[in-house]
Parts: C-alpha cells; sequence; structure tokens
C-alpha cells in the first residue's frame, strides 16, 4: 500500500531591494538649505543615535532651488542625515507605507522669483529588529552602547534577515544598520512605474557592494518537516 505524505506549504519569503543612490547622477543639485542655522536642531541635522525621525523644528526648512546652484533636483535627493523628496516620491511613499515615513514641507523659492516645484525633508523612520545575529556573520561594533552598529567595512559580513519581523513593510531600515534602507517589491515597482528619478534598486538575493543578504522564515531555520 502506498501511503501518502502531505508537505507543509512554506510561507512565502518576500523579496527585497537595497535603496540606494544613483552614482549615473555625477553632478550635485541645484538646491540649497537657507536657514539651517535657525532651525534649532544643531548644524548637521541628524537623528539621535539609535533612533529615527527629523527633529522638531524652530520653523519650516526653506529652500532655495535655482540652475545656477546645479541641476534640477529629482524625486529622491540625499540631504544630511535625511532625504529630500519631490511630491511624487511623497505620493509613492505615504500611499503604499504611510507608517514608515515622516515629512516635514519646505518652503521653496527661487532667484528668478518664478514658482519652485514643492519638496519635502524626509525619513524613513521605520526601525526593525531584522538581523538574526546568531545565524549571521557580522562584527558588532561598541556593543552595550548608545553607538552599537554592526561592521560594514568587513567585505565577509553576511546578514540573515528574518521575514517575520519584516512582515508587510514596505520600506523600512534596519536596527544597528540604519544608514541603509530597504523595500518591498511592491515599493520599486510603483516607484518604476511612477518613472521616479535618484536612486536604484539593488536585489538582496544577489551580492551587493557592502554585505551579502538573505531573507528566510523561522521554518527555514528550523526545517521543513512532513506529517
Amino acid at each position: 500500500m502506498i501511503t501518502s505524505r502531505t508537505q507543509r506549504r512554506k510561507p512565502k519569503v518576500p523579496k527585497l531591494y537595497h535603496v540606494g543612490p544613483d552614482y549615473r547622477i555625477r553632478t550635485p543639485p541645484g538646491l540649497r538649505m537657507e536657514n539651517i542655522a535657525a532651525l534649532g536642531a544643531g548644524p548637521l541635522l541628524r537623528s539621535p543615535p539609535g533612533q529615527r525621525g527629523i527633529p522638531v523644528l524652530a520653523e519650516s526648512p526653506r529652500l532655495l532651488i535655482d540652475k545656477s546652484l546645479g541641476r534640477a533636483p529629482v524625486d529622491w535627493e540625499p540631504f544630511l542625515d535625511f532625504l529630500l523628496v519631490s511630491a511624487r516620491m511623497k505620493s509613492v511613499l505615504e500611499t503604499l507605507d504611510s507608517e514608515g515615513v515622516q515629512f516635514v514641507r519646505c518652503e521653496t523659492r527661487s532667484l528668478s522669483g518664478d514658482a519652485a516645484p514643492a519638496y519635502w525633508l524626509c525619513d524613513i523612520v521605520r526601525l526593525l529588529d531584522v538581523v538574526d545575529e546568531e545565524r549571521s556573520n557580522i562584527e558588532i561594533l561598541e556593543p552595550g552602547t548608545k553607538f552599537r552598529r554592526y561592521n560594514l567595512m568587513n567585505n565577509i559580513c553576511h546578514a540573515v534577515f528574518r521575514a517575520e519581523v519584516i512582515g508587510s513593510a514596505h520600506i523600512f531600515r534596519p536596527r544597528f544598520l540604519e544608514s541603509r534602507i530597504f523595500c518591498s517589491q511592491e515599493m520599486r515597482n510603483a516607484c518604476t512605474a511612477a518613472g521616479l528619478r535618484g536612486f536604484r534598486f539593488a536585489e538582496t538575493s544577489r551580492k551587493s557592494s557592502f554585505m551579502q543578504i538573505s531573507v528566510e522564515t523561522t521554518e527555514d531555520i528550523a526545517g521543513v518537516g512532513h506529517l
């Protein structure tokens, strides 16, 4: 007699992308924050160590956008510890993952007096404790302090991301790896469909320029059994 075995279906592992700047754009953007000293957040305008979020500002950021300062700004412009994003970029981020982002509207102007495009100071605020340190090959710097972080200079670095921690998030930063941003396939598709510019997507299943990443579920770790 032939006995049948039912194999449990493995949970679907999300496809992730590292979101980095588009290095094909080699010239600086034609913009300048005119009142950074008056914002009351210090000269560098950054998040506290181990946290994310735009600090409370004393006044609205004032952004001068003019071709005399450089090329036309694109949809995603790194700015100090944060981003400057266009109205199109803001719309995509808010539509797919409003809880993962924060925005502060900038006052924009041009030297000519013509209307300048709208821009927002933006931060990706979702921090996920996503790295399975026991299964990863990573070096931890300054453990036990508020400056705890992973060493990206180690070229054999391999991080295992836990799929269950990612859940339904479409964009996030890994805890202790806050300088890096990752997004879902859906976020990548939406950005591509909207024709947004200023970044490039690197699939995490491929060897990246800074670390190798794999995404695993609990069953990947424990092994899939048979009933």
